[in-house]
């Protein structure tokens, strides 16, 4: 799984004319999920989101996490984080997992997550066309797979 991070003061998401998921202060993730992706993947990745010391203590230092600030947390799916590049100009996406594959990874994730975050996560719609605005607060963007886990 691949993740972009991004610290906000305020995320949402527009789907089908409406919005279907916004937060205050927390974190947009944008997830794209691979075929090999499993419940080892999920868990680590829940882990380190919910831990990561991004979010400034009252001295002014990323010294907190989202569950310390209660932050909240917006995932929007994002299949094109598996983009290869390599090859020509345009982007080929082999390696993102099909929907059949992706859509209970996903929801597990999202599931998870909200377990370790101890409140409901919003989120966009899998596979829909979505439009995402955000409040970047920093800027803060990290970028987190689970196959190379720096």
């Amino acid at each position: 799984m691949r993740v972009v991070v991004q610290r906000v003061t305020k995320a949402s998401v527009r789907a089908r004319q409406k919005t279907v998921g916004s937060i205050g202060p927390g974190m947009l993730v944008l997830v794209g999920i691979e075929e090999s992706d499993g419940i080892v993947d999920i868990g680590w990745l829940t882990g380190k989101l919910t831990s990561l010391r991004i979010f400034n203590d009252p001295s002014g230092v990323m010294n907190q996490s989202v569950r310390e600030v209660q932050g909240e947390i917006l995932v929007v799916s994002q299949f094109t984080l598996y983009a290869s590049t390599k090859k020509g100009n345009r982007p080929s996406y082999i390696r993102a997992a099909k929907p059949e594959t992706a859509i209970p990874i996903y929801n597990q994730f999202v599931e998870q997550l909200s377990l370790k975050l101890e409140k409901p996560v919003k989120t966009g719609i899998f596979g829909a066309m979505m439009e995402v605005s955000l409040i970047n607060d920093g800027p803060v963007t990290l970028l987190l797979d689970t196959r190379n886990r720096e």
